[in-house]
């Protein structure tokens, strides 16, 4: 081989060094080109999402893949459930306690029903209401007493008429013994009490006062015969036993109301209360 052979051709030497220039660059602008593409790609941490504001409740059950609540969401919540409106008192709707109006207005007149006294928790008397014991009541009963002494029964009417004030004092005295729910059943308030009108007796039995006041008296001889004809005189048991709901006392075997005419035997022989023949119940 002669010496010009081993020499190279400066052409090809040019092209040799172009060559490796043009795959240098390739391999710069490759790299770069995979350098972004990778940045581009990478995401943003969740946490930096921001929250989605006035969230309904439809959308706060929504949840990410992984079955948490996603950030974006609002967690949900169980509904608040509203509180009951509180019922208020209806406009002059009465409160009654124990049988009686509360705040009641004191009585400027006495209550009539069908030409009937009406005495009682709802319907009080004036306070000035002071006829005294009724003459025609007094003369029944003692009628009555001839008629049951007749029969070996001697009859006493123990406790008769009263006055406001003389009630107001008994019934303060029950309050401070008993207390006012328990003297509201067997006592009662100034003004609601049948004897201020002078038509109701307390009767018991001459020598049996250990029974006076007492439902016991009721199961005696003298008791039963007064149940049996206290109407034929015109007097009722006023507080019959199992009507406390409808009276608004308790049970009283001793205490009887006189009636006008012959409207105790009506009553007596209804079975009723006054105020159930009179439809005040």
């Amino acid at each position: 081989m002669n010496s010009n052979q081993k020499k190279k051709s400066p052409f090809v030497v040019i092209a040799s060094i172009s060559c490796v220039l043009l795959i240098a660059i390739l391999g710069s602008v490759y790299y770069k080109y995979n350098t972004a593409q990778s940045t581009t790609n990478e995401q943003e941490p969740i946490d930096s999402l921001p929250l989605v504001e006035n969230s309904t409740p439809a959308e706060s059950t929504t949840q990410s893949t992984e079955g948490t609540p996603s950030n974006d969401i609002v967690p949900k919540t169980e509904p608040v459930k509203e509180a009951e409106p509180t019922e208020q008192p209806k406009e002059n709707e009465v409160e009654i306690v124990n049988g009686y109006i509360e705040g009641q207005q004191p009585a400027t007149e006495p209550t009539y029903v069908n030409g009937v006294l009406i005495v009682n928790k709802k319907n009080p008397l004036p306070a000035d209401y002071d006829k005294g014991e009724d003459p025609t009541a007094k003369a029944a009963f003692d009628k009555m007493a001839v008629a049951a002494k007749a029969e070996g029964i001697e009859l006493v009417a123990f406790s008769g008429y009263r006055s406001y004030e003389y009630q107001t004092s008994l019934y303060d005295r029950y309050v401070a013994k008993d207390g006012k729910g328990e003297a509201d059943r067997y006592s009662a308030r100034p003004g609601h009490s049948e004897h201020q009108s002078g038509l109701a007796f307390d009767i018991g039995e001459k020598g049996r006062e250990d029974l006076w006041l007492t439902s016991a008296f009721g199961e005696t001889k003298a008791g039963q015969w007064l149940v049996n004809n206290a109407h034929k005189h015109g007097f009722i048991l006023r507080y019959p036993k199992g009507k406390e709901e409808i009276t608004g006392f308790m049970y009283e075997s001793w205490h009887f109301r006189y009636l006008d005419g012959d409207l105790a035997t009506k009553v007596y022989e209804a079975g009723v209360t006054l105020e159930e023949y009179l439809g005040l119940e």
